[in-house]
């Protein structure tokens, strides 16, 4: 079946390639490539994190402690991380747009697939293959937005991005919660799969095909010269630390959520307690309304103020009324969004900027990300075995402390484009 990336398809490119513009703002083609990597977006957070509500129920009808039932959401996050580090350099080969249906679709397979399996072992695995193949969509997703749209459009449409990231963890958990309170954790783990199915079947119909990939020389000797490019610039190592600290903290609180939410004082079932996802909705509106933003100031002062508003929220979650325990997890998910949905825009732009390929930034950048919610997640159930929630939040604090450093000295590092006025969210 022939790709369908044009570029792709005629081999390596010529020296000087002459390409099509970017799609600008009011062109049907950031319409539609906005809202297809918005859809795809939704389907991988709502696969990747549809059992978070489902792990009390796992851990009883399993048989396996808090701890080991996290191993549910860790194992697809781990899957994950290590598919990046092949989906990225596959990417500059084989095209962008060809990646993403490929993953989406054998993702939902794979999902109906560990929701049938009858052994906890079994299951793991599964949901760690699932993760390998969730790797193709966001090993090439802002690569693909930093290659197909204008720069003057740029923040908006990655902010639309990883909107579609939060709306999806939230979909995704607030079906898992609300069907596994009628049918239990199997028919909720089916349904989420078939939603994604549907929605790998509009993401086929929407997204447009690359007009400005070209595909990258093949060869080891290549592929070390691009990672090596990716791995010795400060400003993107630093982003890279941010990814790892911030969703390690992210998902350790998502993760212990659920259990603190089934006992005392609160005693709710999975479906009240998977209520509380709504506040994903927040982080929709955040990284879009941070993508803006930083359009006008620049990424170097927003993301701080962002890691700060994860530290405030987690805070506010010691609190033991409910109303201010949900209104802390709303303040903190609405920072968390905010401040990744820049850092990503911001490594493939400083990656562009640098000359260095952005697909395997964007990837390295991910799969930091991911690895902290593997390390995070799974932490988590440790700290809540060893001190409940209180034992969560110092994990958390802990590890968001760390992002704020990291996020203020990133203000230091050097930048690759003069101080001026720049439409693609300030200077790299």
């Amino acid at each position: 079946m022939p790709s369908r990336d044009a570029a792709a398809r005629g081999g390596p490119a010529a020296a000087s390639p002459v390409l099509p513009e970017g799609y600008r703002p009011g062109e049907p083609g950031l319409r539609r490539s906005s809202v297809a990597l918005f859809l795809a977006g939704l389907v991988t957070f709502a696969l990747l994190y549809a059992p978070q509500p489902l792990l009390p129920l796992l851990a009883e009808d399993v048989g396996v402690s808090a701890g080991a039932s996290t191993l549910a959401v860790s194992a697809a996050t781990a899957g994950l991380a290590v598919g990046l580090l092949v989906a990225a350099p596959l990417s500059e080969r084989v095209g962008r747009t060809r990646l993403v249906h490929t993953s989406l679709l054998a993702s939902a397979v794979l999902g109906l697939a560990w929701a049938l399996v009858p052994s906890w072992p079994a299951l793991v695995t599964l949901r760690a293959l699932q993760g390998l193949a969730l790797a193709g969509l966001p090993a090439v997703a802002v690569a693909y937005l930093r290659e197909e749209v204008h720069p003057s459009a740029a923040g908006w449409a990655t902010g639309l991005y990883v909107g579609g990231n939060a709306v999806g963890g939230m979909v995704g958990r607030l079906v898992a919660a609300g069907l596994a309170e009628l049918g239990g954790w199997r028919l909720a783990a089916s349904a989420t799969a078939l939603l994604a199915l549907a929605a790998a079947v509009a993401v086929r119909r929407l997204l447009p095909a690359s007009r400005r990939f070209v595909p990258a020389p093949a060869g080891l000797r290549q592929l070390a010269r691009r990672t090596r490019g990716v791995l010795t610039d400060p400003a993107l190592l630093a982003l890279y630390a941010l990814a790892f600290l911030l969703m390690g903290a992210f998902v350790a609180v998502y993760n212990a959520m659920g259990f603190r939410l089934a006992a005392a004082p609160y005693g709710l079932g999975p479906g009240l307690a998977g209520l509380v996802f709504l506040v994903y909705a927040l982080g929709s509106v955040a990284s879009t309304t941070a993508g803006r933003l930083a359009d006008a100031v620049g990424r170097r002062a927003v993301v701080p103020v962002a890691v700060l508003v994860v530290l405030v929220g987690a805070g506010a979650t010691l609190a033991r009324p409910l109303w201010v325990v949900v209104a802390g997890l709303a303040v903190l998910t609405a920072g968390f969004f905010a401040a990744h949905g820049v850092a990503s825009g911001w490594v493939a732009a400083r990656a562009g900027a640098g000359g260095r390929a952005t697909a395997q930034a964007a990837s390295a950048y991910l799969v930091a990300y991911y690895a902290g919610s593997s390390v995070g997640g799974t932490l988590a159930g440790a700290a809540w075995g060893a001190a409940r929630w209180p034992g969560v939040v110092v994990l958390v604090t802990a590890s968001t402390a760390a992002a704020l450093v990291v996020a203020l000295l990133l203000r230091r590092t050097r930048s690759l484009l003069p101080p001026a006025p720049a439409a693609a969210g300030g200077v790299p």
